[in-house]
């Protein structure tokens, strides 16, 4: 094929307009198929000459072409052509650069529309295993960091108020449990990804005796798309992906958002590691979590790629049409932005240092065990309703007071219900409050000890 010449310019009478061909050249977002491409086509190629469609010595030819611009693209000896239309043209021209004429004998039995979906569906596979690799590394770091810091007590929040004392450890591994959920959606995912669309041609099949099967084995696919029409046409593969990635972003969002909190001089349970900062430039005492409130805002992105895929796809006919260019912007953009969050965030999850001393001054504040008073209670034939409001008002007691619950004496407890006694004043410590959970996945020391070799256990298989 000419340089320059179209691969469909057959019929057409006058060249494309300029503007038409800046309008739908690609190249500058699908040259990350290039290797995919070639891959595709190298299975292609040898099914065609397998099945005797194209004579076997010309199969050969175009397998060892393109065997030797697939060592150029691993090698970074290839940059993508401005000028050309897309990957695929592209790809075909270095092709008929190396063999000659019988290069135009590779697209027997093809259509761009079953090709780019091939390419599609390589690259997101290789893309679910990277961010599953990305992942598994976060999970370490953070099981890493709770097990330096296992014995931390810091308060639990809901609503941002100071609720109950907590583990550290405990609750970084609730992380550890939302990546688990990811980690599993991103393997089920591979599940649809893993079917070759290959021979769907443009939309009906072709008439020629390819073997699909054949060609699913090189490729390592599993199955084989068995409606043509759907295969050129079928996204939901890559939808989600990007929903997988969505709920990633969102959970390292949430991660993020939390150590900017603790890295706060207002909470000030944590402190980055200065490799892991920035500064101001103007205040000279700044040091600035940067990487996460990226992260943070990275998340509304990666929705809005979500939500940008589902929004081309929704009033699409069948089979095949040009809108479908777009998935790939998406998908490209969400990968690397999800699999740059993970490779950055894991390093600086394993360099946070902990500030013991800032933690147990956030649970001065004892009422932070009021819901173990109350279980106290229960323990002593209280309803818990009843028991609930007893302890509400010896809090607001001793907010009135200007104390703190154990600085009231014993007989205060006492004036609201007798069943208190000095053992409960016990319980208004922060460790005597985690120690004293006993339900199972709780923050007690010895099921998050267990929890951490558990998942220690985990990743080292993983």
């Amino acid at each position: 094929m000419r340089r320059g010449k179209k691969m469909w310019g057959g019929r057409f009478h006058q060249p494309t307009d300029p503007l038409v061909e800046k309008f739908t050249t690609s190249i500058q977002v699908d040259y990350r198929l290039a290797w995919y491409d070639v891959h595709g086509s190298i299975a292609h190629a040898k099914m065609l000459g397998k099945t005797r469609i194209i004579p076997p010595a010309d199969a050969g030819r175009l397998v060892r072409g393109l065997a030797r611009i697939q060592h150029r693209i691993e090698r970074g000896e290839w940059t993508p052509d401005p000028k050309v239309e897309d990957i695929h043209t592209q790809i075909q021209q270095m092709l008929q650069a190396e063999v000659g004429p019988v290069a135009g004998k590779l697209h027997t039995a093809r259509s761009r529309n079953d090709q780019v979906v091939l390419d599609l569906r390589l690259y997101c596979r290789d893309a679910v295993t990277a961010t599953l690799r990305g992942v598994r590394a976060l999970q370490r770091s953070l099981v890493e960091t709770a097990e330096s810091n296992k014995d931390v007590v810091i308060p639990g929040y809901t609503h941002l108020q100071r609720a109950q004392p907590v583990l550290f450890a405990h609750h970084l591994l609730a992380y550890v449990e939302m990546l688990e959920r990811d980690a599993e959606r991103l393997t089920d995912s591979r599940k649809r990804i893993d079917v070759l669309p290959l021979g769907a041609a443009a939309l009906a099949g072709t008439s020629l005796p390819i073997d699909r099967r054949y060609v699913a084995k090189l490729l390592g696919f599993p199955r084989v798309a068995q409606n043509s029409m759907d295969a050129v046409s079928d996204r939901d593969f890559a939808m989600e992906l990007l929903s997988v990635l969505a709920s990633i972003s969102v959970h390292l969002s949430r991660l993020a958002e939390d150590v900017v909190l603790w890295t706060s001089q207002e909470f000030g349970i944590l402190s980055l590691d200065d490799a892991f900062a920035t500064g101001s430039s103007i205040m000279p005492q700044k040091k600035n979590p940067d990487v996460l409130e990226l992260i943070r805002g990275q998340a509304g992105v990666l929705i809005g790629e979500l939500a940008g895929f589902l929004t081309v796809m929704k009033g699409l006919p069948l089979s095949y049409n040009r809108d479908l260019q777009w998935d790939k912007r998406f998908v490209f953009e969400a990968v690397e932005a999800v699999q740059s969050s993970l490779g950055v965030l894991a390093p600086l999850m394993a360099h946070v240092q902990i500030r013991p001393a800032t933690a147990a001054a956030l649970l001065q504040s004892d009422t932070m065990c009021a819901t173990d008073l109350a279980e106290f209670l229960v323990e002593r034939g209280i309803a818990f309703r009843e028991a609930h409001e007893i302890v509400g008002h010896v809090v607001a007691a001793a907010e009135h007071r200007g104390l703190r619950l154990c600085e009231l004496p014993l007989k205060e407890f006492q004036h609201f219900s007798p069943k208190f006694s000095r053992e409960a004043l016990a319980l208004l410590d922060p460790k005597r409050s985690v120690e004293h959970k006993r339900s199972e996945g709780s923050t007690n020391p010895a099921l998050v000890a267990k929890a951490l070799a558990q998942w220690r256990r985990r990743l080292k298989a993983a």
